[in-house]
């Protein structure tokens, strides 16, 4: 119906695609046609993923790497352009959450869905610093090496994941909120930096969705009921509505946006 958004021989590579949101983007891509590169740290989440993928008639490469470290990157960034020759597509989707106070509160009740092993001391430097390598230089470092080649070829696009959080403030999540408000100016400063080269840079910016990273809080009844409640539609988000979004923002038809967060939160921040 609209073949603006047909990524037939796309090349796309996503980030934390082993599970949850990356594993939807990167299955929805696959059926507009694109060929991926899958990376992730745990390669038997990507191998199943290989195989699906496969069935819709597309390619995948699936690389176990580390984020968090600027060679593996580029490692496979370089594996991804000799394999494919080109790279069209980068979701930056690999994060990191944790949620607990910077310091004890006492006399607070933080149940749930912080446990109580998380507050009874403040937050360490690795814990905060791990937050960042992954959310914030992660996709610096993936931004970085897929940059050279798509600036020669004057084509390229960029979708980093960004969170409702990078604008709207929750207690206990100071880490998380921060690195996701840089992912949004990381995103407008790129897509100024790039648009001269046509290639666009954009972010989305999910709201209230149960992933593994989110499942402490979904499988509890009461902080569930908590979550619809504050969301302006009253439902759970579905994961599939955010690869569809990205199959979007990737294709032709969005040609015209860069610098732009879109979100994708029920309402949530229209508040």
């Amino acid at each position: 119906m609209f073949p603006e958004i047909n990524l037939q021989d796309r090349v796309a590579i996503v980030t934390g695609s082993g599970r949850g949101i990356g594993r939807s983007i990167a299955s929805v891509l696959s059926e507009a046609g694109a060929d991926l590169v899958l990376v992730s740290r745990t390669q038997s989440q990507l191998d199943s993923l290989v195989a699906e993928i496969e069935q819709t008639g597309r390619q995948a490469l699936a690389i176990a790497a580390d984020l968090t470290d600027s060679s593996q990157v580029d490692g496979f960034v370089e594996q991804t352009l000799k394999h494919y020759g080109k790279i069209d597509i980068l979701v930056n989707n690999a994060g990191q959450f944790q949620k607990r106070p910077i310091v004890p509160l006492p006399g607070v009740d933080l149940h749930p869905p912080i446990v109580p092993e998380t507050v009874t001391s403040r937050i360490s430097d690795a814990d905060w610093l791990n937050i960042f390598a992954v959310n914030v230089h992660g996709l610096f470092y993936c931004c970085r090496a897929v940059a050279p080649s798509m600036l020669e070829r004057k084509q390229g696009v960029v979708i980093n994941v960004s969170s409702n959080s990078a604008i709207q403030a929750s207690p206990y999540v100071a880490a998380y909120n921060a690195s996701k408000a840089s992912v949004n100016m990381l995103t407008k400063v790129l897509a100024l930096e790039w648009a001269n080269y046509n290639v666009r840079v954009n972010a989305i910016a999910p709201g209230e969705y149960h992933t593994s990273l989110t499942d402490f809080s979904w499988s509890d009844e009461t902080e569930k009921s908590k979550r619809l409640a504050r969301i302006p539609l009253h439902r759970e988000g579905s994961l599939r509505e955010i690869g569809l979004l990205v199959a979007y923002l990737a294709s032709p038809k969005a040609s015209y946006m860069t610098g732009q967060i879109i979100g994708i939160d029920g309402g949530l921040t229209a508040r």
